[in-house]
């Protein structure tokens, strides 16, 4: 069984119900995160599904110089501190370099390394000196069992409070594939493991100025990682994905969201229960 972390007034781990991250990939200015988080905490509140909002103030790692990253950090955070005060919600992004730590840990309630990042051991130490929550993107590149050597560097500071998340393997040229094995073997470490679905469905660099993506095999993907016992799915949502600023191809429409996590959270629920010991 996996610890438990605290993400905000948030927890995931050990025996709680799948938690749900999501959100533009990119902030797409005020309005659109004000809009988006208000959304998914609307359909996940009616779920009983715990919600922590996510969206990126910079996207460092696309395929073109020419596409869109973001609004940069202080633009950025200053809206996802908006979200976190005006929905009512736990935040987190992506921090690239050492001097992103501290801002972005005095307002987001988890910090996120990139998978590109995941072995850059004195951007994890100094994330996990920051004292908040930060969840690992395990690289396209890397084995389950390379993951252990790289969460110790953040638990070396003292900090155990940390994620790790699956987004799919290199499979040959501009393709990925998940190993549901790997899901199990990370969750032997005993830290929460976050399934991200939409990630998971991408085409790096697939549509050569950017990456395309395989949105028809998200929900198999994410019901059959639910199956295998993840804590969370964080998937990237958009209220119109074919013209969002960045990973339209592999983000889902916000209007199937709840059929969706309806369905994981079904999967979810029995899998808890049939985990639980018999009485009598």
């Amino acid at each position: 069984m996996t610890r438990e972390v605290a993400v905000g007034a948030v927890r995931l781990g050990g025996q709680r119900p799948f938690v749900f991250i999501g959100g533009t990939c990119t902030i797409e200015g005020r309005d659109s995160a004000l809009r988006h988080a208000e959304a998914i905490r609307k359909i996940t509140e009616s779920l009983s599904i715990p919600f922590v909002y996510k969206s990126s103030f910079d996207k460092a790692n696309r395929t073109s110089v020419s596409s869109p990253r973001g609004p940069g950090i202080d633009e950025g955070l200053a809206i996802l501190a908006e979200v976190k005060r005006e929905i009512g919600v736990p935040v987190v992004t992506d921090i690239h370099e050492i001097d992103h730590v501290a801002p972005a840990a005095a307002v987001v309630d988890l910090l996120q390394i990139p998978a590109f990042l995941c072995r850059q051991t004195d951007l994890l130490i100094a994330a996990g000196n920051s004292g908040k929550p930060v969840n690992v993107k395990k690289g396209q590149f890397l084995a389950p069992w390379d993951v252990g050597p790289i969460l110790e560097k953040v638990t070396s500071t003292g900090n155990d409070q940390v994620l790790v998340t699956e987004r799919g393997v290199s499979f040959g040229y501009n393709n990925l594939v998940t190993d549901m094995r790997g899901l199990a073997f990370m969750g032997t470490l005993g830290y929460p493991v976050v399934f991200d679905a939409g990630h998971s469905a991408q085409l790096p660099g697939g549509q050569g100025g950017s990456s395309g993506g395989q949105r028809e095999y998200i929900a198999p993907l994410a019901r059959a990682a639910i199956a295998v016992g993840v804590d969370a799915v964080f998937l990237e949502t958009h209220e119109d994905p074919d013209n969002a600023f960045s990973d339209g191809p592999n983000s889902y429409k916000l209007a199937d969201l709840p059929d969706l996590l309806r369905e994981l959270k079904q999967i979810d629920d029995l899998r808890k229960q049939d985990a639980e010991p018999s009485k009598g």
